[in-house]
């Protein structure tokens, strides 16, 4: 007899990251089911053990016999006298560390939420919610029953008792499951990842703001918030309670933020003050690129084309750092610095200017006018500078990876103030 299925030669080929690690992957019966051999050998390359549970309707879309091979262990189908739930995801020292459910149908969803255990998945996922097991959802519908009001609110529901969500991509009229890459390495994040932010609150500003000049014309700039949405990523991963107040941002904003829309500086500032003053934050970090200035006057409709001159008047605008100081006297603040082509010592001495005047705990200073810094790049290098001109250089590296390095100082930072 075979000791080892021979689908299990792949575990650790990529890396060893999830060694040790048991995920349970739960299949519904949604199209995207196909994508679940992919899903559980990239996870398996990168170390995990995976485990199926299959909906009555999964196993009407891919055989079990695919995921058996797949995964190398067999497949739950039905729940017997060997209680398979509690065996996976039950409260015991050998239970899985995560419950992935991918793809997850708006029935699946809706059932999870109302506490309804009438398949395997269902059950295994209700048995983990008890048990402080991990969840993350990954929804795959039509459009038109994703935007439905009790889909909506139930995906809130689940969100608020700290299921995850991944996704979907909205095309063809379809909220289609999430690339496998995207799964795979948000499972990474959540398993890996320290948990260092539970319990605090973090509010975060991203992308540019427009100042309108007239009826459809602005002033804006490059900013494409990838910065702060790697920043409230990894935030989220590490456990804290994240609200993003995003600007006209390309970067697309993590699933389970509280996610406030603006378009302007004064829209901006509003949601900030609005934010401190309802609700007790631990944490700010503004890297939203907010204007400094805006047309003193904005006309009301659409400026004629083809005049040989146009003079805009600008007017200073306020500082959304400044006005939260004001605002919390305590929250522990981290501001954003951009400069362009200047040298180290200026770029460092001008954030630690910004840093005093503004009353910060923290600034982050970058140079947009070098190669693969700053703006629309998916990299960054920064200097933190704290009150006592310590200097943290934080070299050329993916915008997620500055993200979490900038959040180990701030958690650093934190500890050391609260110890004081």
């Amino acid at each position: 007899m075979f000791t080892k299925h021979v689908s299990k030669d792949i575990i650790g080929t990529k890396s060893h990251i999830l060694d040790g690690k048991k995920v349970v992957l739960c299949i519904t019966g949604s199209v995207a089911a196909f994508e679940c051999p992919r899903i559980a050998r990239e996870l398996m390359r990168h170390g995990a053990e995976v485990f199926t549970v299959m909906s009555f309707n999964a196993q009407k879309i891919i055989h079990p016999y695919l995921m058996e091979y797949a995964t190398g262990n067999p497949v739950i189908t039905e729940l017997t006298g060997k209680v398979e739930h509690v065996a996976l995801a039950g409260d015991h020292p050998n239970k899985a560390d995560l419950i992935l459910v991918a793809p997850a149908t708006a029935n699946t969803i809706s059932k999870i939420a109302c506490g309804i255990d009438d398949t395997p998945v269902t059950t295994v996922v209700g048995t983990a919610l008890g048990s402080d097991i991990p969840i993350v959802v990954v929804p795959a519908m039509h459009e038109s029953m994703y935007k439905h009001q009790v889909i909506r609110e139930n995906i809130e529901k689940l969100k608020k008792l700290g299921v995850w969500f991944i996704g979907p991509r909205i095309e063809e009229g379809k909220a289609k499951m999430a690339e496998v890459e995207e799964i795979v390495n948000r499972v990474i994040d959540i398993l890996i990842k320290p948990k260092d932010m539970k319990g605090l609150k973090v509010l975060v500003t991203a992308g540019p703001t427009r100042e309108y000049i007239d009826a459809i014309r602005f002033i804006s700039n490059p900013s494409s918030g990838k910065m702060g949405v790697a920043i409230a990523e990894e935030a989220l991963v590490r456990g804290a309670e994240v609200t993003l107040i995003y600007g006209r941002g390309t970067a697309k904003p993590p699933s389970n933020v509280k996610l406030i829309n603006v378009e302007t500086t004064e829209e901006m500032l509003s949601a900030v003050v609005n934010e401190l003053k309802s609700s007790k934050y631990d944490v700010f970090i503004s890297t939203a690129a907010v204007l400094d200035y805006g047309p003193k006057e904005v006309v009301d409709r659409k400026t004629p084309s083809g005049l040989k001159e146009w003079t805009i008047e600008l007017r200073c605008l306020p500082k959304v750092v400044c006005e939260a100081r004001r605002v919390d006297p305590n929250v522990f603040i981290v501001g954003f610095k951009a400069e362009y082509k200047i040298s180290k010592e200026e770029l460092i001495e001008k954030a630690y200017r910004k840093l005093k005047e503004s009353g910060l705990n923290l600034i982050v200073a970058n140079d947009v006018g070098l190669a693969g810094r700053g703006f629309e790049s998916d990299t960054n290098e920064v200097y933190v500078v704290d009150p006592e001109k310590n200097v943290v250089h934080i070299p050329l590296l993916s915008k997620r990876d500055v993200a979490a390095k900038i959040l180990d100082v701030v958690v650093t930072q934190l500890a050391e103030q609260r110890a004081s």
